[in-house]
């Protein structure tokens, strides 16, 4: 738990708001002043004085530093961006909401983009050209409102003897908030299902 510490002395206000960043890259300059107690004018500054970019920069260059290239699709077919991969291991993926993905009366989330960026990185976390969505076990958790960051995070849970498939569960936070989970089982095409047929009329992604 942050104090307030609007009366703190810069310097101290300044190792906080690093250790905070550091801790959680994902937080945004809003979510900072919420915490910090001070004008987001003062975060942008206090950042700037840090030497600490923005959250789409830090975003970019974790992305650069930190993952594996997608095979299983297209990254322009992955729904949000990914900032973290590690195939056949992990994955995590940010997408914002915006106003083409709310009711636009009262400003939730379509549940279906929230199940896509989860769907999406399922299958981009597999190390394999073809991967598909066989079965889907999901729960929405609470709603998701314009303007909210959903950071969705992968696992590989396990992968069968065969390697023809994989199941994967993922965790959609909005800050510290969970507000979806998915069981996923993908095929992929190192195992038998390809040559089956089964794989295309399991295709969800």
């Amino acid at each position: 738990m942050v104090p307030a510490i609007e009366r703190l002395p810069k310097r101290q206000r300044h190792q906080q708001l690093s250790k905070l960043i550091e801790e959680n890259p994902f937080m945004t300059d809003r979510e900072l002043t919420r915490l910090l107690k001070v004008s987001i004018q003062t975060i942008r500054l206090d950042r700037l004085e840090l030497g600490i970019p923005e959250l789409r920069e830090r975003l970019k260059l974790m992305a650069e530093r930190s993952y594996d290239s997608v095979r299983s699709l297209p990254l322009h077919e992955v729904i949000g961006d990914i900032v973290d991969l590690q195939l056949d291991k992990s994955g995590i993926s940010l997408f914002e909401i915006a106003h083409e993905h709310v009711f636009s009366r009262t400003g939730i989330a379509r549940g279906h983009h929230v199940f896509a960026q989860a769907n999406s990185l399922a299958v981009a976390v597999i190390d394999d050209e073809i991967a598909l969505t066989a079965t889907a076990d999901i729960r929405f958790i609470r709603s998701v409102k314009l303007g909210e960051k959903c950071i969705a995070k992968a696992y590989v849970r396990s992968i069968s003897g065969e390697k023809s498939k994989a199941k994967v569960e993922v965790f959609t936070y909005v800050g510290e908030e969970m507000v979806f989970q998915g069981n996923f089982v993908i095929y992929r095409s190192a195992g038998d299902y390809v040559s089956e047929g089964g794989i295309e009329r399991a295709d969800r992604h």
